[in-house]
């Protein structure tokens, strides 16, 4: 199936497959986190993902770019957000899986050398389409995108205030989270789900290596928290760090 068609049907029904019903629940809209911090809200017949995006008078980064299909839906989020998509400098990629890198091509074609792509070297060539997906490698074109800068553990970029890498595999190989220090907000990528607020930890069923993703947790432990931002569920903010706790010790 070529992109042009309407990759999202193959990409969601396997998305879907693979997701709990409770990823499905929250709908919330395009929300301010904390100024120059909003998450992004893209639906697909119920599967809901928030990239976030941050922004200063500089310059404007996108953390994950939903489905194939959306980049139409995801620009005009984030021209909802008040950001002009000529803003963009940045797009990271917390890992290599379809509902993360979807609108990645759209991007790199419409931004070109004007946006740098972030991303874990050990999720890099998958990204780039060097090696099949590891979770939808049945898909015969999955969207794929150059990588210009590989991120390591505790690396810290200077944009919008200070972002932090943390590096978090288990649900892929080069997973990473990201801290934002100005906002106190952890980006979690899928190394969580939440529900309704309720950070619920590991998805065991798309975490192929659960010892290591159990181990990332604890790296949470030591962040100075007000926020918490699954991809799958949305915004937690109460109690974050104590839930973490909780979920470790479990």
């Amino acid at each position: 199936m070529e992109l042009g068609s309407d990759p999202r049907l193959v990409v969601v029904i396997n998305s879907q497959l693979r997701q709990p019903n409770s990823y499905k629940k929250a709908r919330v809209k395009l929300m301010e986190i904390s100024p120059g911090v909003k998450m992004l809200y893209l639906d697909y017949q119920g599967a809901i993902v928030h990239p976030i995006l941050v922004w200063d008078e500089d310059m404007a980064i996108l953390i994950d770019t939903g489905f194939p299909g959306q980049f139409e839906e995801l620009r005009a989020e984030i021209e909802k957000a008040g950001v002009s998509f000529d803003q963009l400098r940045g797009v990271i990629l917390t890992h290599q899986d379809v509902d993360h890198i979807g609108s990645l091509p759209e991007i790199l074609q419409e931004r070109g050398n004007a946006v740098t792509v972030c991303a874990h070297e050990l999720d890099q060539p998958y990204i780039q389409g060097k090696r099949p997906l590891l979770k939808d490698g049945q898909l015969e074109n999955p969207p794929k995108g150059r990588v210009d800068m590989t991120l390591m553990d505790g690396q810290e970029m200077p944009w919008c205030g200070g972002i932090q890498v943390i590096h978090t595999p288990g649900h892929t190989p080069g997973h990473i989270s990201l801290y934002l220090k100005n906002s106190k907000l952890l980006v979690a990528g899928d190394s969580m789900y939440s529900i309704n607020g309720v950070i619920q930890g590991i998805h065991p069923p798309t975490t192929p290596d659960m010892e290591a993703a159990r181990l990332s947790l604890h790296k949470y432990k030591e962040l100075d928290l007000q926020s918490v931002v699954c991809y799958h569920g949305g915004l937690s903010h109460a109690h974050v760090h104590d839930q973490i706790v909780k979920l470790c010790e479990e």
